[in-house]
């Protein structure tokens, strides 16, 4: 367990280094190995959509976080991607691991960890093309700022999703 950190203290008592990405320390309930979904936190369908997720994770394993935010941020370093001018959810089904998955891979991947019919519905989208998919996603992507408008204020304030998101 870390006693001195200089990273991002996670609301678990873990520790996410901004600097190289890198987790420190287990302490109880560990997030390292949970999942984590990245959003664009000024995007009000992103919003929209964590509430979803939030809302059907019956298990409570998936965590979300910002990717404004220091959690986010320091995870998009880790794993080499952008950290400014979002176009994409980013997905990460172990956090403790490199690998994250973009767009509908995200989005299947998250939608297989939820119950049904959701599980159903991520493994038919699963069998569509990436292409297909992933150009349904930007076409959606480029305009949810005009369409959906902002996030609402407090949206994600939830108490019992308090230690669901991330900083």
């Amino acid at each position: 367990m870390v006693t001195s950190c200089e990273g991002i203290v996670l609301r678990d008592g873990g520790c996410l280094h901004g600097s190289g990405g890198v987790w420190c320390g287990v302490a109880s309930g560990d997030v390292s190995d949970r999942p984590i979904l990245l959003f664009d936190g000024e995007c009000g369908l992103c919003q929209a959509v964590v509430r979803f997720v939030l809302n059907r994770d019956q298990a409570k394993r998936i965590l979300v976080a910002p990717l404004q935010g220091e959690t986010g941020q320091a995870l998009l370093h880790r794993a080499g991607l952008p950290t400014e001018d979002f176009d994409s959810l980013v997905f990460f089904p172990d956090a403790g691991q490199d690998g994250s998955l973009l767009r509908t891979d995200g989005v299947v991947a998250v939608l297989k960890l939820l119950p049904q019919p959701w599980r159903w519905l991520g493994g038919v989208l699963a069998v569509l093309p990436q292409g297909f998919r992933d150009g349904g996603y930007r076409l959606v992507a480029r305009t949810r700022h005009r369409v959906f408008g902002d996030p609402r204020p407090g949206g994600l304030d939830r108490p019992e999703w308090a230690e669901r998101v991330l900083p």
